[in-house]
Formats: structure tokens, C-alpha cells, sequence
């Protein structure tokens, strides 16, 4: 398969590099079984865009996104009747859904899984018999599709991208004191016009111990904070950036730069109609409006509220098989890199992009829109 970029206008690029270490069995079977094409090596990398401009015009476009879980039913019942076990794994965030296979859902259990992702921040499956091509067919319905211009893909089925430290690994060095993989708090594809709604993660390999991800609720997060302190930032916007960079074509030996979009600290999910704090640590990089100083103290308070509070988290122990959904909209995650490259651990992603973020004053915190609210929540009269 010859690499080219992902869109056909883009002309000046890198070549990617060829990769050469061995696919984990489990990986490998799946792939095979699938049908994946790997005569001519795994994984895919497109060639590689050079410059800022060329990777803003690839999704410069806003586009209508219709979300699924605002269209279900809200009972949920198709989805939680086909299903032998339901279990809600924290308080606040993550639940695990046995019995059911993610390929033969119907779209009225498509609609009713989207919603309950967007309540519950994440959703597990464990034991999941599911190709690349139908993890893909999923990810299509939940919304378009995201095509990274460059990073590594399961040959044939752009979307699709792999997750495998042992690759990351031979990209930058790791360690224990800086560990690789995705080992930083962070959610996925913010610098997007419109950016991740529903990522879909199935771990085909996974190491024996050690390899947990982690999640934070971003509807928790707010709810965390005194009243008073949101009105500080309800309403205010933020520059999110890329992970990658590329050059500046009009200046390209100023060195590197990210993709950098705005969009509110907090935001308002379509299908709950919840509040969310949505910042990170990783690629939030400054509030509009405001000093450096200014930013980085309330920023650095935010970031901390998300990470330092474990009753609004969730340690997820991977098995095999395993399928997570989770609503970028209203959590971040982190995964830990504590078993330090001794096994493989390999799987493929499929993210769908959602709606442009937007922020909604009338909008309720989650507690509020469940009864929940104690003394210490409620505004005074008269403010």
C-alpha cells in the first residue's frame, strides 16, 4: 500500500517511517481473522503534512452533528433488557455492561448506549468478539469519523488507529520517571473544529499486570467547585491545542507550532443537557482574555480539581477483549504506563467527531438535574 497524506490537496509532506516490530498474537489473530491486509507491513502511516495551514484546512468546515443519545429513549430499555448484567462501577463515572456483543447492537441500542456513555462518562465490554471494520461501522454512526493525518492505522481502514506503546516506544525514549504510552491526563482531539464526541478503545492485548486507564467525570469536576467560583469561569473561553506539531509556512524556521482552536472551559452536553468542566492538563494552554499569570492560576487550579479528587475517578482494569466507550466531552483519562514495556499491549481506537462546544448559562450541573444538590451546592437567595 503506496503512503499518501489523508486529503489529496496536501502535497508537501514527510515520509513516514517503516515500521519492523512483531504484531502480540492476540493482535495478530484478530487482525487475520478480520481480513486486514498485512503483506505489506502494520501498521499504516500516512505521509506525513509538513505545515500548519495545510492540517487547519482538513476539517475547517463546521458541520451539523446529530448526536445519538439526545435521540433515545431515555429508559434505556432496549439496551439494559438484552444485557445479563449492568453494573455501575463508581458513583459518579463508569459502567460495565455484560451479555451484549457492541457488533450486533441495534440502532435503537446504538441510541440508548450513546446516552448512557453520556451519563455515565464511560461504558465497558468486556469479552468482545469485534473487528477493526465493525469497531469503524460503530464509530460511523455515532458521528464522523476522525482521520489523524499521522498517525499509525490498521492498513486499509482509515480511522482506525493503533494504539501499541511498543511503537510509541520506538518514536521516544521511556522510562519509569517518563513513561510512555498516553501516560498523561489529557482528552482526546480538543484542537478540533469539532472535537471528539464517542472514542471507542478495544484492547485486543493487554498486559498481565499493570496497563489500567484511569477516567475523570468533567461533570463532577464542576460540581466540585463553590458556586461562586463558576461564575468566574462560566462562560470564558480557552486556546486547546494539538499534539502534534508542524511548521509555519510563512515563517517555517520560527520552529514548530500546534493547531490551536477556542472553546469554552465549561460546556454543555446535548444529549443530558449537563454542565461539564472541560479542561486538561495536556493541551489546555491558556484562557482567553486573560495574563499568562492569571491563566496558568486558574487553570492550574481546574487541572487539579480533576486530578486530586479519586471519588469523581475510575480505575479500569483491562482484560483481553475489552471495548471502553467514553464521552470526551465530559471526562479526561490517563493511562498507566506501570508495567513499564515488559508485555505487549496493543489495540485499535475509532473517535467520533461531535458538535462545536458550546456553553449554555441556563444549563444544569448534573447533581442538580438529579436531586442531588446538599447545602454546601446551593446558591444563596438573591445572587
Amino acid at each position: 500500500m503506496a503512503h499518501t497524506p489523508i486529503d489529496n490537496s496536501i502535497v508537501d509532506v514527510a515520509e513516514p517511517r517503516k515500521d519492523t516490530i512483531g504484531l502480540p498474537e492476540p493482535a495478530l489473530a484478530r487482525l487475520t481473522k478480520a481480513g486486514v491486509d498485512l503483506s505489506n507491513g502494520y501498521p499504516y502511516r500516512p505521509s506525513r503534512p509538513l505545515y500548519l495551514d495545510d492540517v487547519y484546512r482538513i476539517r475547517s468546515k463546521e458541520w451539523k452533528h446529530d448526536d445519538a443519545g439526545a435521540r433515545a429513549d431515555k429508559s434505556k430499555s432496549a439496551l439494559f433488557s438484552a444485557a445479563t448484567k449492568v453494573t455501575d462501577l463508581t458513583t459518579h463515572i463508569g459502567t460495565e455492561i455484560e451479555g451484549l456483543q457492541l457488533k450486533d447492537l441495534t440502532d435503537q441500542q446504538k441510541d440508548e448506549l450513546a446516552l448512557l456513555i453520556a451519563e455515565r462518562s464511560v461504558v465497558f465490554f468486556r469479552n468482545q468478539d469485534i473487528s477493526p471494520q465493525q469497531q469503524l461501522a460503530l464509530g460511523r454512526y455515532y458521528g464522523e469519523v476522525e482521520v489523524h493525518p499521522q498517525v499509525a492505522q490498521v492498513p486499509g481502514h482509515p480511522g482506525v488507529t493503533v494504539i501499541w506503546p511498543d511503537l510509541q516506544a520506538t518514536e521516544r525514549s521511556v522510562s519509569f520517571r517518563q513513561p510512555g504510552g498516553a501516560s498523561r491526563w489529557h482528552s482526546d482531539l480538543v484542537h478540533e473544529l469539532q472535537p471528539a464526541g464517542i472514542t471507542h478503545l478495544h484492547n485486543d492485548t493487554v498486559p498481565p499486570v499493570g496497563g489500567d486507564t484511569l477516567w475523570a467525570s468533567g461533570y463532577s469536576a464542576y460540581e466540585k467547585l463553590s458556586p461562586d467560583f463558576r461564575k468566574i469561569i462560566d462562560g470564558k473561553l480557552a486556546v486547546y491545542r494539538s499534539a502534534h506539531p508542524y511548521l509555519d509556512r510563512s515563517n517555517p524556521d520560527c520552529g514548530p507550532k500546534h493547531i490551536e482552536r477556542v472553546h469554552p472551559l465549561v460546556r454543555v452536553h446535548p444529549a443530558t443537557g449537563w454542565k461539564a468542566l472541560w479542561v486538561n492538563r495536556t493541551f489546555t494552554d491558556r484562557i482567553v482574555g486573560l495574563d499568562r499569570g492569571e491563566s496558568d492560576a486558574i487553570l492550574n487550579y481546574l487541572f487539579g480539581v480533576y486530578e486530586g479528587n479519586v471519588d469523581i475517578q475510575l480505575r479500569f482494569k483491562w482484560t483481553p477483549g475489552t471495548s471502553a466507550l467514553w464521552d470526551n466531552r465530559v471526562t479526561i483519562h490517563n493511562a498507566s504506563w506501570d508495567y513499564g514495556g515488559k508485555y505487549p499491549r496493543h489495540g485499535t481506537r475509532v473517535t467520533s467527531l461531535a458538535e462545536k462546544p458550546y456553553f449554555d448559562d441556563a444549563a444544569p450541573t448534573r447533581r442538580q438535574a438529579l436531586g442531588l444538590l446538599d447545602e454546601g451546592e446551593l446558591i444563596p437567595n438573591g445572587q
